[in-house]
């Protein structure tokens, strides 16, 4: 299990204990030995995937460890123990956090943004979490991303026959099919069936196309329905589908397409409200939030 980035601040720092320096990368490697991380393990990565988990918990136990003085940088990513280390490793405590740390002064002052009450409970959270700062982060994300996409869904379900095949034609040029509107909307015949059946440019050339239906099916979508639409691939000599429905695909449904020489998606309402999301179809930005780092090769001199 990958530990959270307060419990690796004293196994790390007792690594630098011998008073060295020592490189970050290096210290990962034994820290992943002494907690027995499995390979996936340190291969799990963060929501956003830019990052492996347990190296993301060791840069934030990192960076609070050098705000108490506890540790401070050599070069860079090599770091070695400070007085204040040296301290806490005579002291040899059982385990070592924030609210350890906030007996140095020089934490104390960098924490000391926290006034307010609203501060108050932030720090207290982070205190208690065992999610570093940027998971935390991430996870209200997920949360507003996960209420968006249900808030979303509903919206399409709601909408007339007419406009939930203008949402999916507006979705598949955005993410670079169909070449332009227009084109798009000619290549697609109104069903009368609450959805559209049609074909559309697979790349603004017209080298290939892709069969589409969309429909707002009620309950799970069977593999018979969509053997339907295999069936109907084969009658025209194409090869390439897409279904989408409001609803789900059965387990079987999908595996049904796994193993078939024709290639096919299977959209279903949670991947088509993330699709939209991604692709700013019906949606909105509200507010955005930059967050960013130093930029190491600036001060490539160090």
């Amino acid at each position: 299990m990958i530990p959270d980035f307060q419990s690796i601040m004293l196994p790390y720092l007792k690594l630098l204990a011998d008073g060295k320096p020592h490189k970050v990368a290096e210290s990962r490697q034994r820290l992943a030995d002494e907690f027995k991380l499995t390979d996936a393990e340190l291969q799990e990565m963060l929501p956003s995937l830019r990052a492996p988990l347990f190296a993301n918990r060791l840069g934030w136990a990192v960076t609070y460890l050098k705000q108490a003085n506890v540790i401070e940088p050599v070069s860079r990513a090599v770091y070695k123990i400070t007085n204040n280390g040296l301290q806490i490793i005579k002291e040899n405590p059982g385990k070592l956090n924030i609210a350890y740390l906030k007996r140095f002064g020089e934490f104390q002052q960098w924490q000391g943004r926290f006034n307010g009450e609203a501060d108050a409970a932030e720090e207290k959270q982070e205190e208690h979490s065992s999610q570093s700062p940027e998971e935390l982060l991430e996870s209200n994300y997920q949360t507003l991303h996960s209420i968006l996409a249900n808030e979303l869904l509903e919206k399409v379900k709601a909408s007339t026959p007419l406009f939930f095949e203008q949402i999916v034609i507006d979705l598949l040029l955005a993410m670079g099919y169909g070449g332009s509107k227009a084109e798009a909307a000619s290549l697609t015949k109104k069903s009368g069936d609450e959805g559209i059946d049609g074909v559309i440019k697979e790349d603004r050339l017209g080298l290939d196309v892709i069969y589409v239906q969309a429909k707002r099916w009620e309950g799970t979508v069977g593999r018979p329905v969509v053997q339907g639409f295999v069936g109907s691939l084969v009658g025209k000599q194409a090869h390439k589908g897409v279904m989408i429905t409001t609803s789900t695909f059965s387990k079987d449904a999908e595996a049904y397409v796994t193993h078939i020489d024709k290639k096919i998606v299977l959209i279903d309402g949670e991947k088509l409200a993330d699709l939209m999301i991604e692709h700013n179809v019906g949606v909105s930005e509200a507010q955005r939030y930059v967050i960013k780092k130093v930029d190491v090769d600036y001060f490539g001199e160090e």
